[in-house]
């Protein structure tokens, strides 16, 4: 049986922004042996679709500073023009493969599920970390209508809307400053608009900041429990409780340093704790806050999970621990597709 999915998170666009060659949607199409998802394999693994994450990474003109001090070995901060550049290089590829049929862009619940019942690919916008926004909003504006429903304010580092957390292992991530004024009215704006926000990467007092004024659900779309793995990336009980209060979710994320009690970032790392955050995840947020978060193209994955082919893996692993297919089919897709639809209308 195979149990379709939707994923909170990837990075595939970056991976194929950085690959040779000028034809950079051909070999997503085709299918290749580079990365973790390519449109066979999430055909062959049950993928139905998932937010497709732009991340711009550090460039040339970069300033030469870490952020806010908190760790010298952070990338430093993004000047807007770069973020920018990368981010549209991203997007351009996304929209290119859309026209090409591989996906579809859906921007908001109605065109989620129409996409899944057409058996599309079906993609959401989104950005990981807002350095490719101004503070005036003006590129927001401009995202927005591009297609962006998603947006997280940070990645692990600070930008002109808050600080994220640095990646540490054994560290609380109640580290550093809360949101700026512009990440306070970031937070107000994207709540007009039907701009999901991402907790993920934002530190503790930004994350205090987002809960007090955000109308929306709080969601940490790849995320895990701190308690079994003690890394600044994953989220403390204080963090579980305000978002199961808010009607929030969090999507397991496979990278292997965030789910080991280690915290190493080692391939062989067993389905058992997959299923232990899992556990933690329905314990402490109940069925209707859990999903999946894989950070496939953007982390090391466990060698029993290895690509996109693997999550049913990780599924089956869940009907066998007792979790009925009902929850199961929650946790893969039931319960992103209700978010979107709460979030985005």
């Amino acid at each position: 049986m195979t149990i379709p999915f939707f994923d909170g998170h990837n990075d595939t666009l970056l991976r194929l922004l950085e690959a040779p060659g000028a034809d950079k949607e051909r070999p997503f199409i085709d299918g290749s042996k580079d990365g973790h998802i390519d449109l066979p394999r999430a055909r062959a693994g049950g993928m139905n679709g998932g937010f497709f994450a732009m991340f711009p990474p550090p460039l040339k003109s970069a300033t030469a500073s870490p952020p806010m001090g908190l760790d010298p070995n952070l990338p430093p901060e993004l000047v807007i023009a770069d973020a920018l550049a990368s981010t549209n290089g991203m997007a351009s590829i996304m929209f290119r493969l859309e026209r090409a049929g591989a996906l579809a862009v859906c921007r908001n619940g109605a065109e989620l599920r129409s996409a899944i019942e057409r058996d599309t690919l079906a993609a959401i916008f989104h950005i990981e970390g807002a350095e490719a926004i101004d503070t005036d909003f003006h590129s927001l504006d401009v995202l927005y209508a591009a297609g962006l429903r998603s947006i997280g304010i940070t990645w692990s580092r600070a930008n002109a809307f808050g600080t994220g957390v640095p990646f540490r292992f054994n560290v609380d991530p109640d580290i550093g400053p809360g949101l700026t004024d512009a990440g306070k009215e970031l937070v107000r704006v994207c709540n007009a608009m039907g701009v999901m926000l991402d907790l993920s990467h934002l530190n503790a007092a930004g994350f205090r900041d987002v809960a007090a004024i955000s109308s929306h659900p709080l969601v940490a779309t790849h995320s895990n429990v701190f308690a079994i793995c003690p890394h600044a990336r994953n989220l403390v009980d204080w963090q579980l409780a305000a978002i199961r209060e808010s009607g929030g979710m969090v999507g397991l994320n496979f990278a292997t340093g965030f789910l080991r009690p280690d915290g190493r970032f080692v391939p062989e790392t067993d389905l058992d704790i997959m299923v232990r955050h899992v556990d933690a995840l329905v314990e402490a947020l109940g069925e209707d806050g859990v999903a999946l978060g894989s950070d496939f193209d953007g982390a090391m994955m466990p060698t029993v999970i290895g690509d996109v082919t693997g999550v049913q893996m990780l599924l089956q692993a869940l009907l066998d621990k007792g979790y009925g297919e009902t929850l199961v089919r929650k946790i893969a897709m039931g319960n992103w597709l209700a978010m979107v639809q709460r979030v985005m209308g």
